[in-house]
């Protein structure tokens, strides 16, 4: 596929490592602006470089990542970076009403994967031109813990910026006592015991269906819990604002924590982010179940409708703002009640289930490939798995030697198994030799990755884009 305008014309041609970019134009001045060679008049041929990326962003500036605002929409992370088609295949194929955002990683997957920022752009640039998308896009730096990961992702021209100050949520056994309170940071927080007491007597957030008044317990609860994040997510915010020489959006995100974020909790964090000034479009609370990585919702979905609800009641009183989804993969019986009960005030956000639709091609195409990936999986699961919400138990995951060819495609669907691989990637693409043979496959069957993530990726988008908002 390509992409035209009046005068310019963008496409891929090749397979693998021998993709090159094509340029046809008329003006000599834009020809000018990418590198290669003429191949004819009015025709360039040059590499998937930076330069050339940099280059069809400008000419196409839709190409350019920029803020999503309001609008419905989901992310779909790649940690090959060769996803982005099969990506533009599915939103194409589910409607248009949805904003994606192609480039998606969070620091701890690119710093895994030997990727940097720039290239994550890049590589969704081109995907993007090879796919023949044509509207906008979006770049989410997601799950940023530091300052110093801020900057790698603002100086690549990323637009959106997840904020994730869920490492210093402070658990709880029961309500909060002295000692929790006295060890805030009140002055990074612009407060004091006293005046955070009297802020809150009186306030009352009418969702629309109900009142949330927060008692004195909730409410000292909600500030031991997550006052440090509070304070950690506005310094972060400032650095970001200050840097920032572009327009910018922001979400704040804890969701990769034990403790469920409470109605209460979510109303203290926000009413503290509105008081220091942190502007944001999007919050991911820790939700009620368990939102596992690459398997299905865990838990009560008529509690979670209930409680999802109340979180984007909230949301629409204390912003408006989108509700977050993460670790979205693969959550189909809840698509239809999150979308819904968000009005589409909604973001999701998928990533290593294109990762094992990769895996997919290579098990069906090379099994002995396969096998020493699964192999290398299960090998790293137990130290990979510390940062990540999953539950398999190695005891349920089998040797390689123990299933046989025609049984290793079903190793993808198994929860275990799932999990297992979902987390293993950063040791598999570790390993240069499997790096390269993963690649090579999917360079040759480069139209069944495209059609099996069209099919994976568009059975999440359908629902979001049946209640889309549209700001």
């Amino acid at each position: 596929m390509t992409l035209a305008s009046l005068a310019t014309t963008l496409s891929i041609v090749g397979t693998g490592g021998q993709r090159r970019l094509i340029v046809e134009s008329s003006s000599n001045e834009l020809l000018d602006s990418f590198e290669g060679k003429v191949a004819s008049p009015g025709v360039l041929e040059g590499p998937l470089s930076p330069e050339n990326a940099r280059s069809a962003r400008n000419a196409f500036p839709h190409l350019a990542p920029q803020p999503v605002g309001l609008s419905t929409s989901a992310g779909t992370g790649d940690r090959l970076g060769l996803a982005t088609p099969g990506h533009v295949a599915a939103f194409q194929q589910s409607g248009t009403h949805l904003v994606p955002v192609f480039a998606q990683q969070s620091a701890r997957e690119m710093d895994r994967v030997g990727r940097d920022p720039r290239a994550i752009i890049d590589d969704a640039t081109f995907g993007a031109i090879e796919g023949g998308w044509e509207g906008r896009t979006a770049a989410d730096a997601d799950h940023l813990k530091s300052t110093a990961d801020i900057d790698r992702f603002l100086a690549a021209g990323f637009t959106s910026f997840t904020l994730d100050p869920g490492d210093v949520v402070h658990h709880l056994e029961g309500v909060a006592e002295q000692a929790d309170l006295k060890a805030l940071p009140w002055e990074e927080l612009e407060d004091s015991y006293d005046a955070l007491l009297a802020r809150y007597e009186n306030l009352n957030v009418d969702t629309g269906e109900t009142n949330i008044a927060l008692s004195s317990e909730d409410l000292l609860t909600a500030a031991a819990k997550y006052g440090r994040c509070v304070a950690l997510a506005v310094k972060m915010y400032r650095h970001l604002v200050e840097k920032a020489d572009r327009e910018v959006e922001v979400e704040i995100a804890v969701d990769e924590t034990a403790d469920v974020t409470t109605p209460a909790e979510h109303v203290y964090f926000v009413t503290e982010l509105n008081r220091l000034g942190v502007r944001f479009t999007g919050f991911a609370p820790r939700y009620i179940g368990e939102f596992e990585k690459g398997v299905e919702y865990i838990g009560d979905i008529q509690v979670l409708e209930d409680s999802l609800r109340v979180h984007a009641g909230i949301a629409r009183a204390l912003g408006p703002y989108k509700l977050s989804l993460h670790s979205g993969s693969d959550k189909f019986s809840i698509y239809d009640v999150v979308a819904q009960t968000t009005g589409g005030l909604v973001h999701l956000k998928t990533s290593g289930t294109s990762w094992l639709t990769a895996l997919e091609v290579v098990a069906a195409h090379e099994p002995d490939v396969f096998r020493e990936i699964y192999t290398v999986s299960r090998n790293a699961y137990v130290d990979a798995r510390e940062s990540y919400p999953v539950s398999a138990d190695p005891k349920d995951v089998p040797p390689a030697e123990a299933v046989a060819d025609a049984h290793l495609p079903e190793l993808l669907s198994s929860v275990a198994t799932r999990q297992v691989l979902h987390v293993g990637y950063g040791d598999v693409l570790g390993v240069s030799e499997l790096d390269r043979q993963i690649r090579q496959i999917l360079a040759t069957e480069a139209s069944e990755y495209r059609d099996r993530l069209r099919a994976h990726i568009g059975r999440h988008l359908v629902p979001f884009n049946n209640s889309a908002y549209r700001a």
